[in-house]
């Protein structure tokens, strides 16, 4: 498995999709950002501080306290690290949308992540991997790299805002198409390092790193919640920062893993954000299926007294405009006139 892994034409394969995907949904997350969402964030950002205190303080903390636990070498350790030091992902967007979320403080969550982590993913991977600073993969560790990555990550941010500024229908497709994306692209990646590299290259990862591709998420959705819980957040927003906490950028993580180490030298825990990546899902989808059965009937007490509309294109996507009746009505008098008859707004 090692020399397949190590194959010069599909590993170059890999490589292509992997940045492929990536630009693809961050292009996606740029067409979900309205520049006057960005505006009242600044002027309130709790979102911004959420985001701080989920993805680049108890996310990174939890994954280098898990590796100490599980006693992980060098390699599993910085593929542990790594992801826990990624910014949100476009995967608790969507999931966002099932849970009656609040959409605004998703999207702007994950996009203050990302462009955060420009700054505190390497600060955070200097910081934690100092346990392991003797080993070869740590001095190798390309913190350049990762944030010359994470750069190339604003253009199709940036081109994405624009889209959304100049063309709203076609940055609400955009945004469909990045989801799909998303899920096709770990499909995909999960099937051919999964059995083109061989299923020796599964076997070769520690039972250590399952247990902590399955405690991490689930531990990130609780932090979440109890970091909303502090900050005094209703319900809804609650179950959007646990999403937001537990969901990482795994395409930006596996971008790194694929992009600035060698085959030879990260192995099979190049296979680690995709076992995230399907772990996390599948306990995001436990969590939308017990608020579907649970937690439903409470969504109306949740946003009751809410002024703000969710003006995101996922909702976009499902309403139609609908006439402001608080200034007046329409009424017909003859064949051919309208008038309008004012009516009186209790104050």
């Amino acid at each position: 498995a090692g020399e397949t892994f190590g194959d010069r034409s599909l590993s170059q394969g890999l490589s292509v999709l992997v940045g492929l995907g990536l630009c693809v949904t961050m292009l996606g997350l740029g067409c979900a950002v309205e520049l006057g969402q960005l505006g009242q964030q600044l002027r309130r950002p709790v979102g911004l501080l959420l985001a701080l205190l989920g993805q680049f303080v108890a996310m990174p903390l939890l994954a280098f306290l898990l590796a100490i636990i599980f006693a992980l070498d060098e390699v599993a350790a910085v593929a542990v690290l790594l992801c826990g030091c990624c910014p949100g992902g476009n995967l608790s967007n969507l999931m966002s949308v099932l849970v009656d979320g609040d959409m605004n403080l998703s999207i702007i969550m994950t996009a203050s992540s990302t462009l955060l982590a420009l700054f505190l993913m390497p600060l955070c991977l200097w910081i934690y991997s100092r346990h392991w600073i003797n080993t070869a993969v740590v001095q190798l560790l390309p913190l350049g790299a990762v944030s010359l990555t994470l750069g190339s990550t604003l253009l199709p941010i940036g081109l994405g805002v624009l889209i959304r500024y100049r063309h709203p229908r076609a940055a609400d497709l955009l945004v469909k198409i990045s989801l799909w994306s998303l899920l096709v692209t770990l499909v995909v990646l999960f099937i051919l390092t999964g059995t083109m590299l061989g299923p020796d290259l599964l076997a070769q990862i520690p039972a250590s790193v399952y247990a902590i591709a399955v405690l991490m998420p689930l531990a990130g959705y609780a932090l979440g919640y109890g970091l909303a819980t502090v900050f005094k957040m209703p319900p809804h927003c609650r179950r959007t920062v646990s999403l937001e906490t537990g969901c990482q950028n795994v395409q930006l993580c596996t971008a790194i893993l694929k992009l600035t180490f060698s085959p030879e030298l990260i192995g099979s825990m190049y296979m680690f954000p995709l076992l995230y990546a399907l772990f996390q899902s599948a306990e995001a989808g436990l969590f939308v299926l017990a608020y579907k059965m649970y937690g439903r009937d409470s969504y109306k007490q949740d946003t009751l007294g809410e002024e703000e509309d969710t003006d995101i294109s996922y909702k976009k996507l499902k309403e139609e405009e609908v006439a402001d009746t608080s200034y007046g009505t329409v009424t017909t008098e003859e064949h051919n006139s309208i008038q309008m008859e004012p009516t009186q707004t209790a104050l």
